[in-house]
């Protein structure tokens, strides 16, 4: 797959689900972004610098230089990546009738909105200091939604006629996205979820493509190595 080079800066973080939602995304339109590590590990989302970018503290951030407000940084994944698909509309991520739309976009957001949020830094960092929660209790909190997440999607995919090779039909969408960015974040807790035969199969198949592929944690800036 040929990437070309664009007017687009995104701030990361390695192991960021949202950002690897992103990255695909912009992989799957060909598009190569100047990349700004943001060491979550190390706070720096929370420098006076980043606020200015997100206030929330959070990546992934994308600016597109090449607008007239090119000042106005893009947040939330979810809305990176419909703004991606209505700018650049080939190859698309999102299905042409409007109940496929909003199928994988039910999908998508039963992920990034209901699952993901749960298991994020701020999250650990609330329930560590104020919950008291030591590492093996943090652990068992990331497998139970995780598992409430992936079982839930397993029973709609493996119900719904609309499933195919992919979440919906057999071209990868924003759906697969969403679904491969928490399986990929999982691997990184080294966390297993079981009796998920449909997401695995899906799983696999984004695999197969190389703008999932490229996007994986452990090809990118800041992740270990060895």
């Amino acid at each position: 797959m040929t990437q070309q080079p664009h007017n687009f800066e995104l701030f990361s973080f390695w192991r960021s689900s949202a950002t690897y939602r992103v990255r695909v995304g912009l992989n799957l339109k060909g598009l190569q972004p100047a990349e700004h590590y943001v060491n979550l590990d190390a706070g720096e989302q929370r420098s006076e610098a980043f606020l200015k970018i997100n206030p929330l503290g959070a990546v992934p951030a994308l600016i597109n230089l090449g607008a007239e407000q090119s000042s106005v940084p893009l947040t939330q994944s979810l809305a990176i990546l419909e703004f991606l698909e209505d700018t650049y509309p080939t190859p698309a991520m999102l299905p042409q009738d409007g109940l496929g739309r909003a199928r994988v976009r039910s999908i998508a957001a039963m992920l990034a909105v209901d699952t993901h949020p749960l298991i994020t830094p701020r999250v650990k960092k609330y329930l560590t200091t104020v919950g008291n929660f030591d590492e093996e209790a943090w652990r068992a909190w990331q497998i139970n939604w995780f598992g409430t997440g992936l079982r839930a999607l397993e029973q709609r995919l493996s119900n719904e006629t609309e499933t195919g090779t992919f979440c919906h039909g057999d071209m990868p969408t924003m759906a697969d996205i969403c679904l491969a960015s928490i399986i990929v974040v999982m691997r990184t807790f080294k966390i297993e979820i079981v009796d998920i035969p449909t997401v695995q199969r899906i799983m696999a198949n984004c695999e197969q493509i190389d703008a999932f592929a490229m996007a994986d944690p452990g090809r990118q800036l800041g992740a270990p190595t060895g």
